[in-house]
């Protein structure tokens, strides 16, 4: 299956954008920019125009196909990250429990570390039971960038973390 790549500059800095002909896959977080792809199908039109309506405050959800790669496991906590909604955040051990045991915080963090699609798939919405930032495979720095953003546009205002 042929992959496609795209790079943009977002205000936490350049990401690079991975997919299918018709699906997102990755998107991670580079120094730079480099080459896109020669051929870029509307899929990575589509992510880059609500990445930057979500950086502008503009989009709280997001509306793409995606085909993140992992285990069943992996698969299993990333659908649960993204049923936390723009502006909530919840523990490792609140996706445990979803998960169907509260003994799996552990491997919550680790999935929620090897997430190959952040920011559409929310993992930065994931928070220590205490109410701290903890791990974030963009830098803490971007974890609450991203947390600070969506408290000023979330609808209703509150402490994230």
């Amino acid at each position: 299956m042929e992959k496609f790549t795209r790079y943009i500059n977002s205000p936490i800095g350049w990401l690079e954008i991975q997919s299918t002909e018709t699906t997102l896959t990755a998107i991670c977080f580079v120094d730079k920019e480099a080459n896109n792809s020669t051929i870029q199908p509307k899929i990575l039109d589509e992510v880059e125009a609500q990445l930057k309506e979500y950086f502008a405050g503009k989009r709280k959800a997001f509306n793409l196909q995606l085909t993140p790669e992992g285990t069943e496991f992996q698969q299993k906590i990333w659908q649960l990250v993204q049923q936390v909604e723009f502006g909530v955040t919840a523990s490792y051990l609140d996706i445990a429990k979803q998960s169907g045991s509260d003994k799996n915080t552990r491997a919550v963090g680790l999935a929620n570390g090897k997430n190959p699609i952040p920011i559409i798939i929310p993992c930065h919405r994931i928070i220590g039971s205490s109410g701290k930032l903890t791990g974030y495979a963009g830098g803490l720095e971007r974890k609450r960038w991203l947390l600070t953003h969506e408290l000023s546009n979330a609808p209703t205002s509150g402490k994230l973390f």
